[in-house]
């Protein structure tokens, strides 16, 4: 039976319809006795039966509202949790220590189980290497990547913890000062770390989708290269074997000079009152009990954090270092800019953009402002780490009754302050008016994207679809879908990321995201700007 739950969780995780995540803002409800409101990162859904037994055992019910690494720091250090929730449960609280405004309003931290950040391999790949039968460092790991003698995916580090640790764990073991990578050490490692993320051939927003793209390039049902591994949490990759539905398991490989740990405390908020100060401490004893401890370890495949309770069999290695965390924010925060401008492989994505007659008032004027916020309008600590980049490539192709003209932004390295304000122009520029033509256009955008990928294949590459009604004018979702065979393979392994908006079709936005490898994203009822900010996370 568990191991059916795991199966279920996992295909949770995969399959979801990728709606933008609840604002931190909004609270998870008012305060009641026994209840529990908690601000906490996506990957504790699978918690929910060891939560719900909990409930049972402790009278405690926690309910949960969602977010990413950066937004929930942000929410603590701009106060928008105060009165809002009792608890925040990330994977870790290093970010937010670090930023003082946050720091503050953390209070009793208790750690629940431990997941590494480690690479996972498929097992042909790590006997190819020469890695499945010995420990390696990161060193060696970055020297093959640089030749890129194997690929794998991670996780955006501003979208994602598990992406946030693997940069901060890779940069410090480069380092090799013993202590956490500061801002003036990052220069020093990063042709180094150009080196390590040549080979990164697959980003995502969160773990789950991650896992779930590697597991259909894998089975062959995404056009996308196949990926020989990612990087992700231990306990993850774990799942993905746990679950058998790969073609061949994943061989974990655990750095010898150190892993970057996700500890899960959770962490009761300065200012709760006495409910919620005893409801915490009830579920945190509760689910620090040995039995509980190998429930969790056995629904989720973390590590047991409580002594005299050990790791079972799965969890090969046991002797792992744990590498320094910078405390300065100013550290981190250099080490995602140049992460972002200097380092990964620079991205590529066209915006097919619905600028038809019914996007007139308040619906053009979103995706104006959408647009002008990815040029450095939002200066939100989210907003700065995804707005267009340094080395970036946009096109717009904006479309009504037929597709318009493209246009070509190529932001150059170093200051790109003058293409952004030439994008930012465009995009104040946009006009509504005329009908939909939503499939001639998204097939315009595959032509205009061929050249692009021959000029520079070396990008992360997407189309973004964005529409706020039904498709009335030319060929239509099934003559898209019986052509698609014949667009070129360069680009046919390219992704749409759809976006839901106003009376968007999402049955038919769904069916276009998962032919082409892409996620579905909902506007609906979340700012567009907010939405262009996850998918960048994607891209």
């Amino acid at each position: 039976m568990r191991t059916a739950f795991v199966l279920a969780a996992v295909l949770v995780l995969a399959g979801c319809t990728g709606d933008a995540e609840p604002d931190p803002a909004q609270p998870a409800g008012p305060a009641e006795p026994g209840v529990l409101r908690v601000l906490a990162g996506s990957e504790l859904t699978d918690l929910q039966p060891v939560l719900d037994e909990a409930a049972e055992a402790t009278g405690v019910e926690v309910k949960f509202t969602f977010t990413g690494t950066l937004e929930g720091a942000e929410a603590l250090a701009k106060g928008e949790v105060d009165g809002k929730y009792d608890a925040v449960w990330f994977s870790s609280n290093r970010y937010p220590a670090g930023i003082p405004e946050a720091a503050r309003r953390l209070g009793n931290q208790v750690k629940v189980m431990s997941s590494p950040v480690v690479l996972g391999l498929s097992t042909s790949a790590a006997k190819r290497l020469g890695w499945a039968d010995r420990r390696v460092g990161w060193g060696e790991i970055a020297e093959r990547a640089g030749r890129k003698a194997f690929s794998y995916g991670m996780t955006d580090p501003s979208a994602s913890n598990s992406g946030f640790s693997a940069l901060v764990g890779v940069a410090s073991a480069l380092a090799g000062a013993g202590n956490a990578v500061d801002a003036g050490q990052i220069a020093a490692v990063t042709p180094q770390l150009k080196g390590f993320f040549a080979a990164q051939s697959l980003s995502a927003g969160s773990s789950g989708w991650l896992s779930e793209a590697y597991r259909r390039r894998a089975t062959g049902q995404d056009a996308g290269t196949r990926v020989d591994g990612l990087i992700n949490y231990e306990s993850v990759l774990l799942s993905m074997n746990a679950a058998g539905n790969l073609p061949e398991p994943l061989t974990l490989v655990y750095p010898s000079d150190g892993v970057v740990t996700a500890d899960y405390p959770l962490t009761l908020l300065a200012d709760s009152g006495d409910d919620a100060r005893d409801a915490h401490r009830r579920l945190t004893d509760h689910l620090r009990t040995p039995d509980v401890q190998r429930e969790i370890m056995e629904t989720t495949h973390r590590r047991p954090v409580v002594p005299g309770v050990d790791p079972d069999s799965r969890f090969a290695v046991r002797d792992l270092v744990e590498l320094p965390f910078p405390a300065a924010r100013d550290s981190v925060d250099a080490l995602l800019s140049a992460y972002f401008n200097q380092i990964r492989r620079p991205s590529r994505t066209l915006y097919v953009l619905d600028t038809s007659g019914s996007m007139a008032g308040d619906r053009i004027e979103s995706l104006r402002a959408a647009l002008v916020g990815l040029t450095g309008a939002d200066d939100s600590l989210t907003g700065r780490f995804r707005r267009f980049r340094s080395r970036e490539e946009v096109t717009m192709l904006p479309f009504n009754t037929s597709p318009g003209t493209p246009r070509t932004f190529t932001l150059p390295e170093g200051d790109p302050g003058a293409e952004l304000a030439e994008i930012k122009a465009y995009a104040e520029g946009l006009r509504e008016g005329g009908g939909t033509a939503i499939y001639d256009s998204l097939s315009r955008a595959y032509q205009v994207m061929e050249p692009l990928v021959a000029a520079d294949p070396d990008r992360f590459t997407s189309i973004v679809l964005m529409t706020d009604g039904e498709n009335a004018n030319g060929s239509g979702l099934p003559q898209f879908q019986s052509s698609f065979g014949s667009v070129p393979a360069s680009v046919r392994q390219v992704p749409v990321f759809t976006v839901l908006f106003g009376e968007g079709s999402s049955a038919e936005l769904g069916q276009v995201a998962a032919m082409t490898g892409g996620k579905v994203f909902d506007a609906r009822s979340t700012a567009l700007g907010e939405v262009f900010q996850e998918i960048r996370g994607y891209q």
